[in-house]
């Protein structure tokens, strides 16, 4: 496969700005990606525990057809808040949906719980949105502890106890004849990473013990698929309850319908479901929005099939650029067993 030099970044296709603002002290950020001309849109929501704004609004049946920005924002519910901030800035720059009597800036958003790690009592807000909006650029986007990965986290069965940090990754590929497809991803799921080429454990639920109870064996992982295998694993999954999700975006310069956005946008799930082992489950809120800035024409399974690998990439990207924070060890400063 062909891909930007480097792994590249969602910025590598045309239309579209990021910018971050995270809290390094209370582990929380937010990630929002400007569309300033507007952008199709669509988003296929695949966990069940999901924490979402304007997801209904882009069902292909529904009016509006593009959006403004999306927001990826760390704080569980509260987190949302950081969208007005979006919309303020956005309407500041009269743009938005024109309805007459004013423009209504769209702005799609999702978010993770990362209350569990830093301060449960500082969340992103309006202002945080504002700032991100002012940072936002073409430049390549910070990866790891960043914006909306700045409080992520893996392997959460036992909670924090074993868990690593994670954080925000990008990644773009080339799909050929000029089509790029670009994502960014903020991981935070319950489950492990794994390498796709491999199989193996890239990061997530470490051997080691939970008070008087030891998890795990004696390699560095003790695998979330197997520990769901035991009593202990399948009686403790309740630690992990609503503290978890994958939330991204991925984007291209073809040129999508809202329908072919949506399919887009569920296609690239499978990239989820190769790296984050196990996936979309009960307790992972998992959200993918897809985006189209431009009118190359290709056809749309070409499109959700690279939309799958550039989210797979940027889940790596995610753990590999993670350091550690919050008492969890991440990749980029303590590297464990790699693949």
């Amino acid at each position: 496969m062909r891909q930007s030099p480097g792994p590249g970044s969602i910025t590598d296709v045309p239309g579209l700005e990021v910018g971050q603002v995270q809290d390094g002290d209370a582990l929380t950020g937010c990630t929002v990606i400007l569309c300033r001309r507007g952008a199709v849109a669509g988003v296929d929501v695949r966990g069940s525990a999901p924490g979402t704004r304007e997801t209904d609004l882009l069902d292909p049946i529904n009016l509006v057809e593009k959006v403004h920005a999306v927001l990826l924002a760390g704080g569980s519910a509260f987190g949302l808040d950081a969208a007005g901030g979006v919309m303020r800035y956005l309407e500041e720059k009269k743009i938005g949906f024109n309805t007459g009597v004013a423009r209504v800036p769209i702005v799609p958003a999702a978010i993770l719980f990362d209350l569990n790690i830093g301060s449960k009592s500082i969340r992103p807000d309006a202002e945080m949105g504002y700032r991100a909006c002012h940072a936002a650029s073409r430049n390549a986007p910070a990866e790891g502890n960043a914006g909306a990965g700045t409080g992520a986290s893996v392997g959460k069965m036992f909670g924090t106890a074993l868990a690593m940090k994670s954080g925000v990754g990008s990644a773009c590929v080339d799909a050929g004849g000029g089509i790029l497809v670009g994502a960014i991803v903020a991981v935070n799921a319950f489950g492990d990473i794994i390498n796709p080429k491999n199989g193996r454990i890239v990061a997530g639920l470490r051997s080691g013990k939970v008070g008087p109870l030891r998890v795990g064996g004696k390699g560095y992982f003790a695998d979330t698929l197997a520990m769901m295998q035991k009593p202990l694993g399948r009686g403790l999954l309740g630690f992990a309850a609503r503290a978890n999700t994958v939330i991204g975006i991925v984007a291209t310069n073809a040129g999508l319908t809202k329908a072919e956005a949506t399919k887009v946008a569920q296609m690239a799930q499978d990239g989820v479901a190769r790296t984050v082992r196990p996936a979309h489950t009960m307790l992972d809120g998992d959200a993918i929005f897809a985006l189209s800035t431009g009118r190359k024409k290709t056809d749309v399974t070409i499109v959700g099939a690279y939309a799958a690998e550039a989210v797979s990439l940027a889940i790596l990207r995610a753990v590999e650029t993670a350091e550690s924070a919050g008492g969890l060890p991440g990749l980029k400063s303590q590297p464990g067993p790699r693949s």
